[in-house]
């Protein structure tokens, strides 16, 4: 079920990647290692994926949406597993694999098309009279 809005979902976004960008150091894995780096890169990826994405807050719009969240969830899928995958879980671990479901639970509840194109589309059709 698909219920969280484009918009807040784009609010969620950038939240989420300033969130990676910043929680090695405020959580104490700033260490120069994998620890470190898959979640900094995840977050500025998500964050140039955002202004590029076709919805409210998108600047440039050009990945749709349903491409974007399909993005968002791989990356939390790859986020989560980091830990076990790159060999740091016996450092930390909890960042990643919380932030990395989250992650993965917003691609899968959010809508995949933004209201305004919904309402562009709607009033399109239903103000097109054929002649």
């Amino acid at each position: 079920m698909r219920f969280i809005p484009t918009r807040t979902h784009g609010v969620i976004d950038y939240l989420t990647g300033a969130l990676l960008i910043v929680a090695p150091y405020i959580l104490g894995f700033a260490d120069g290692t994998a620890a470190q780096w898959i979640p900094q890169i995840l977050g500025a990826a998500l964050i140039g994926a955002s202004l590029l994405t076709d919805y409210e807050l998108g600047v440039v719009r050009m990945i749709p949406m349903p491409v974007h969240l399909f993005l968002d969830i791989a990356a939390g899928a790859l986020l989560a597993v980091s830990p076990w995958l790159f060999g740091f879980a016996d450092r930390v671990y909890w960042p990643h694999l919380i932030v990395g479901i989250l992650e993965i639970g917003a691609g899968l509840m959010t809508e995949t098309r933004p209201a305004t194109a919904a309402a562009g589309a709607t009033s399109t059709a239903t103000n097109h009279r054929p002649y």
